[in-house]
Formats: C-alpha cells, structure tokens, sequence
C-alpha cells in the first residue's frame, strides 16, 4: 500500500513539474525514492526513469539544473549503499541526455 502511494505522488509530482517554474530538494529527493531499490542492486529499474525524464523536463533554467545537481548529490550522500556507476549511467539507461554527470565529483556551481 505504501509502495502504491508512494508511486502515485512520484507520478503526481513528474505530471505537475514540468508546470512550475522551479522545484525544491524536497520534490527532486522524494522523487529518486524509486530509484534507491535499483540503485542499491536491490531491485529493477521499475520506475525510476520516470522519475528520472521528469526531473530532467522540469529543470528548464540554469538555477533548476543547478539545484537538481545539488539535491542528488545531497540524497546520494545521504542514503548508504547507492552504486555509484548505476547513478552516472542512469540517463544512458532511461535514454535521456542530462545537463550535468550524475555523481558525487559533479561541481554543480558549473552546470548550464
């Protein structure tokens, strides 16, 4: 049931973000929760390029890029076990170009 809801507001979220003119760590951290299964080799990618596509649509502007760089970054420090090669090569996997590598090196000051 939770895995349910937690689904439906991840698809609520990539839905609405692409309407607002900026989002918050708070949408970009509770989006990549369906990515952790996949990203700790506990599970299959499943939904996260969803998640994934959504983000990268909806960080239009320079600050967007920018705070989706830094909020990944903080959430992957934050949750233990991430594999660190699945988090760079996730575009590659869900065939989307991304502003910006995925990984804890990323200097998101820079990222256009």
């Amino acid at each position: 049931m939770v895995g349910k809801i937690a689904s439906l507001v991840v698809l609520c979220m990539v839905v609405v973000a692409p309407h607002v003119e900026a989002f918050t760590c708070g949408q970009v951290q509770a989006a990549v929760v369906n990515c952790v299964p996949y990203l700790q080799n506990r599970g299959p990618l499943g939904l996260c390029c969803q998640v994934i596509k959504g983000l990268l649509n909806a960080a239009k502007t320079t600050g967007d890029r920018r705070t989706a760089c830094s909020c990944l970054k903080s959430a992957a420090n934050t949750i233990k076990g991430i594999d660190f090669g699945k988090a760079a090569g996730l575009p590659n996997s869900c065939g989307v170009k991304s502003p910006f590598k995925i990984a804890l090196s990323t200097d998101c000051s820079k990222v256009q």
